[in-house]
């Protein structure tokens, strides 16, 4: 089992509440989405491992063992070529779960027409079965959600 903390705070909701299809439907795999609170905020790592994957918006860990666990900050904020985020560490750096990675602010990603919500998918994982409250408050580096895959 393994435990995933919330990458930033705010309310949880179902991962199909993402208005992106390919998050929505799970095409990129099972996981939970967050309608981020406002102010600018730290995301932090869902997971202790690796981080295989950063940019901006977006951000990928991979643990020792098991699944990696992606965080998109936001809904089509590759378009914001980076403006508004502010990148703590650096790709391939080693990562404990609940240490800060990227600030943003979910209010300026909503000033410019796009969605702030945050999805949390885990990735490499076909069969996820999720132990935890959807639609609670839940602040970063909270268990948002154990999975067993």
């Amino acid at each position: 089992m393994l435990d995933v903390l919330s990458p930033v705070s705010g309310q949880s909701t179902m991962v199909s509440e993402v208005p992106d299809p390919v998050f929505a439907t799970g095409l990129v795999g099972p996981g939970v989405a967050i309608n981020p609170g406002p102010g600018r905020q730290s995301a932090v790592a869902p997971i202790t491992g690796r981080l295989v994957r950063l940019l901006p918006h977006a951000f990928l860990v991979h643990g020792d063992t098991g699944p990696g666990v992606l965080v998109h900050l936001g809904i089509d904020t590759v378009q914001m070529q980076g403006d508004g985020f502010s990148l703590l560490l650096a790709e391939h750096d080693p990562v404990e779960a609940g240490a800060d990675v990227v600030t943003w602010d979910p209010q300026y990603v909503a000033s410019t027409g796009r969605s702030p919500i945050c999805a949390v998918i885990v990735l490499d994982c076909d069969a996820a079965v999720f132990i935890g409250d959807l639609g609670s408050l839940v602040h970063s580096g909270d268990r948002l959600f154990s999975v067993d895959c």
